[in-house]
Parts: structure tokens; sequence; C-alpha cells
């Protein structure tokens, strides 16, 4: 039996990080995890300078490589954004469809059916269109809507094939018994792009909603008298989602958040990465210019459309802020997995293939291990 031992400056397990530990790689899977000292003196080690880390889970991905899902839901397309992202250590994510026409959230089901399981694509997020107009960020409002009996057949669709999915409503837009039918089929349901109150908030978590989309960006914010949907989102036991660019959110704002949760790993780290992560520095939305300015993307209404970042990147910003490099390893593999129903499949290291670890330099240059 091919047997080797991964030996890197720090090794995360998906759920601790560890010092001076190897991990045994056996016909190119992963078996245990050992001190460096209780390693047979005769074994094959393989010395690696970085953290060794399963691959990353990013729940929140509209585009890449110059492609946006929404204008290119096919095949094509998915192969192209996950091979952007691939090489950043994101090898699973949740392909994301903002609000848009009927007939393109159904291609976009249509595509994840067709390539489930391929380019790491481990279910679909549908962010819209049934969302809160006076929240709606860059999302088109001509297209914004009620939830409809046209998205119910699309969740069934993927259901019935037992596809995880994703989706991020306003309380604006659905109803708490909504709610609760959309949770029976098995969807993960998220509150984003809202500006209800902390109460409507409440009530769509009381029938089964886990999880709040990209915490204080389009959405009610936290004042002494109202804590809207971002108090909402930090006291309750949900999950709430981030993006950690340093320009979304402020840093301190950051840091409070991390702290705040009452549960912990209960953060998600996301990019909610547009076309121009590994592609060029301007792409079309809804027939219109985006332009990369500064770090920030912005539309042609001077507003913020999307984020031009990467989980390494969102990793560095989470450390720089005083979260330990341990939860935010877990905010970009563990906790969504758990989020998601994937807790066994994605973020662990013992039962992964060695292709699905990734070596996290010090500088958050990533070295993907496809060689042993």
């Amino acid at each position: 039996m091919a047997e080797i031992w991964l030996n890197p400056t720090r090794l995360f397990d998906g759920h601790t990080l560890h010092e001076a530990t190897a991990a045994r790689v056996e016909n190119g899977v992963v078996t245990g995890i050992s001190p460096v000292a209780e390693i047979s003196p005769n074994a094959t080690v393989s010395t690696l300078n970085g953290t060794l880390t399963p691959s990353f889970f990013d729940i929140q991905i509209n585009g890449g490589g110059g492609v946006l899902f929404n204008t290119s839901p096919n095949r094509a397309g998915l192969e192209t954004i996950a091979k952007a992202h691939h090489k950043f250590g994101t090898q699973h994510w949740l392909p994301t469809v903002i609000t848009d026409a009927p007939e393109v959230l159904e291609a976009a089901v249509s595509a994840v059916l067709e390539c489930f399981g391929e380019f790491g694509i481990a279910g679909i997020h549908i962010e819209g269109p049934h969302i809160a107009t006076a929240r709606k960020g860059t999302h088109k409002p001509s297209f914004i809507r009620p939830f409809d009996a046209h998205t119910m057949a699309q969740l069934k669709r993927l259901r019935t094939q037992d596809i995880p999915a994703l989706l991020t409503v306003a309380p604006e837009s659905v109803t708490p018994a909504q709610v609760a039918e959309i949770v029976a089929l098995g969807v993960t349901v998220s509150m984003g792009h809202t500006n209800a109150s902390a109460d409507e908030a409440e009530a769509l978590l009381a029938e089964g909603a886990t999880l709040f989309t990209h915490l204080f960006n389009a959405m009610s914010q936290m004042e002494n008298r109202a804590p809207g949907v971002v108090g909402a989102a930090i006291n309750s036991h949900a999950y709430c989602s981030i993006i950690a660019d340093g320009l979304h959110v402020d840093p301190t704002m950051l840091a409070l958040a991390c702290r705040a949760r009452p549960l912990k790993d209960h953060m998600i780290l996301i990019t909610d990465a547009m076309p121009t992560v590994g592609g060029p520095d301007q792409f079309m939305l809804y027939g219109e210019p985006v332009h990369l300015k500064g770090g920030r993307l912005i539309n042609s209404q001077g507003s913020l459309a999307g984020a031009h970042t990467t989980i390494p990147e969102g990793v560095a910003t989470l450390q720089s802020v005083g979260v330990s490099m341990q939860d935010a390893l877990r905010m970009a593999t563990r906790n969504p997995a758990k989020l998601m129903g994937l807790e066994g499949q994605i973020g662990r290291l013992i039962g992964a293939e060695a292709s699905d670890l990734i070596l996290m330099g010090e500088t958050g240059k990533i070295s993907a291990l496809t060689s042993i």
C-alpha cells in the first residue's frame, strides 16, 4: 500500500489547527493524522511549507474568469467560473444566480442539474428575485417579485434530484408559511436584500430559515430601538455569511460580529465574487458595464456590484481583525458544509482525497496537492 506522510508547518483538520502534526496519505486518501514525533523514522515524509487544509467551500459565487453565471447559465460558463476560483483554493462552490427573468433562473437550474458533482459544484444559490426593492443593491428592480409558483417548481426540480439548494429571500416577498413549505423540501432558506424589522426576520427563523446573506450589506441596520435584520442576525442561532474584503464591511464591524455571535462556528466566509476574479477588470450586468476601481466593483449608478475578492484574501482579513486562523478556516470550510448538510463530504481532512487538499503559504498563495 502506497503511504506517505505530509508534514506541513500547520495542519487544519477541518476543526482544529495543529502544529508539529502530519497527515497520513494512503493511495491518495488521507487516513489519519499524528504528531510528527510519533511517526516512524523509516516512513516517507514530505515536508511542506505552509498550512495544509481542506479546500475551500464558497456558497456565493456569481462569476469568475470573465463569466457571469446569469449570462452564461450553461456547462461552459460553470467550467470557466470554477477554473477561475480553483486556483485560489475554492474547489467546492454554489453557483449563484441573482435576480433575473424566470427563464434565466430556469436555465441556471438546468445547468446545475446537468453539471452537479462536476467542477466542484455542490448545489446552487438562488439569490432573489424574491427580495425587497428598498434593499435591492445591484439587483434589477424590474425582475423583483413575490415568491411564486415558478420558483417553487425550480426548487422541486433540484430537490427531486437531491441537489442542495440555497434560496435567499426577503421577508417582504415571502410569507412564513411559504418558508415552512420551502424548508420542508430540504431547501436552505436565507434572508437578505431586505428592509424588514427584527420581528419579521424572527418570524422566518421560526419557520426554519437558517442563514442571513452577506451580513450588514443590503439589509436593515441595527439601531438602539430598532435591531433591524442586522441585530436579529447577530443575536440569532442562525448562520451569517459575510464578505471580508475590507470594503463591504468595515473591519471594526467585522470583528464585532464575529465576537458577538451566541453560537460558535455560525459565521461563514463568502466572496460574492464577480467575473473580474481571474478575469478582465470589467463585465456587463443587466446590459450595463461594471468596472473594477480601487478594489471595488462599481456599476453605472456608483453602487457596489458584487465583490472582487478571494477566500484566501478573506481569511487574511479575518485574521487582521483578531479572528484566529483556526476560526477563519472553519468559516471557509466546515461551517458552510454544516449549513448545507455536507459536513461529511466537504471541509474535512480525514477521508478526503489528497487532491481535495490545499497548501496555503504564508502570503496566502495557494498550492494544490495533485501529485500525491
